[in-house]
């Protein structure tokens, strides 16, 4: 028999509000369990004006009179922290510098390994709190050992626990996701805002990266790095166009190529390669983005290391399927081979590995091997 933290003895918590519905659904329901509930809004922009555009972000003034309205309302005290030097060196400047190398970073995941359950955990537990609670859509699992496992939410559609796969033994044993094992959808969720009397029961959900208010990554990029042309060009070197900036591109990437001449086959091209070595992007055919295995750094485990290699599901992206994979953890890389081949895997990405619904781990991916030839 399993049972989550929520239903063990009272704890203090320190609920993390966005300003956003789901953080403050979840803050009432700990509240509800009998917890002692403290809400907090972490200020994570030096100009929090600039980082909402219509629904996007989460990071402004709004949003924080709006948590504060939330924690009055579920009768919770409510602090705002500043964390914003700590958030733009460990995710706005993480996300340049892997951008600038030719990699493709996912800023949530960092977040949340950096910021959610690092800096702001570590805080808690320095103020006597027992738990962090958020609104992530994931499980925390209490196991008969005293062990705890990390799962995907009761509801596939609303899963998040691909950002979460970098949590590790110790930030488990402290996180609480209210929202993680009820089978509802975002409309009773809303509802249940509603009944609750919270003012943000239809308020539209943030999207894409908060930090970006406009939701133009590549000119962001282009004011934190400049404009550096160089080449596009196909699998043989043959130079097809320019571009501005190769961090302006992602593997996979099929439009805003800009190339005037049409493939040979009369095919839409893909990007294949980036280097920011000769500031060179390198374009082709979609079936040269199939990869057959790939090289993953980094990897952090939700409990102990498998031992040995293992057959597992894999999630290369957080609102992507799974896959099975062959996977073995070797001298500190984990090294992973697709059943089938899977399509534009970039490096940079995270790959999640999973037990069933049991998240082992995430590492961060270095290199892939193409199931044509070659590797990228």
């Amino acid at each position: 028999m399993t049972e989550t933290p929520q239903r063990t003895r009272p704890l203090r918590v320190l609920a993390a509000m966005s300003g956003g519905v789901d953080s403050a659904v979840a803050a009432a329901r700990a509240a509800e369990a009998g917890h002692d509930v403290t809400g907090v809004h972490l200020a994570l922009s030096a100009n929090p004006q600039s980082f909402r555009t219509g629904a996007r972000g989460c990071c402004t003034i709004e949003d924080s009179r709006d948590a504060r309205r939330a924690a009055d309302v579920i009768g919770i005290p409510f602090y705002v922290w500043d964390l914003a030097d700590r958030f733009r060196e460990d995710v706005v400047e993480d996300f340049v510098a892997e951008y600038e190398a030719g990699r493709t970073p996912n800023p949530c995941l960092r977040c949340n390994e950096k910021i959610k359950f690092a800096a702001l955990l570590d805080k808690a537990l320095a103020l006597g709190f027992d738990a962090v609670c958020t609104g992530h859509y994931a499980q925390v699992i209490l196991r008969e050992d005293g062990t705890r496992e990390l799962h995907r939410a009761s509801d596939m559609a609303k899963d998040q626990s691909y950002v979460l796969g970098v949590l590790d033994d110790r930030q488990l044993a402290h996180a609480m996701f209210p929202l993680g094992d009820t089978v509802t959808t975002k409309d009773e969720i809303r509802a249940e805002a509603e009944r609750r009397g919270l003012a943000v029961a239809k308020k539209p959900d943030s999207h894409d990266i908060c930090f970006i208010a406009d939701g133009d990554t590549q000119g962001f990029l282009a004011k934190r790095l400049g404009k550096a042309e160089g080449d596009i060009v196909d699998e043989a070197g043959n130079r097809l166009g320019t571009h501005e900036g190769a961090y302006g591109y992602t593997i996979g990437q099929r439009k805003g190529l800009r190339i005037g001449t049409p493939a040979p086959d009369g095919k839409p091209r893909y990007v294949l390669d980036i280097s920011p070595v000769d500031n060179t992007v390198t374009v082709g055919p979609a079936e040269a983005l199939d990869v057959d295995a790939l090289r993953a750094i980094k990897p952090r485990w939700c409990g102990a290391a498998p031992t040995g290699p293992g057959t597992y599901t894999a999630q290369l992206r957080a609102h992507g399927g799974e896959t099975e994979v062959r996977a073995e953890l070797v001298d500190g890389t984990l090294e992973v081979t697709f059943t089938e081949p899977v399509r534009g895997v970039a490096p940079g990405q995270a790959i999640v590995l999973y037990d069933g619904t049991r998240v082992v781990g995430s590492a961060t991916i270095a290199s892939t091997t193409r199931a044509t030839a070659g590797a990228a």
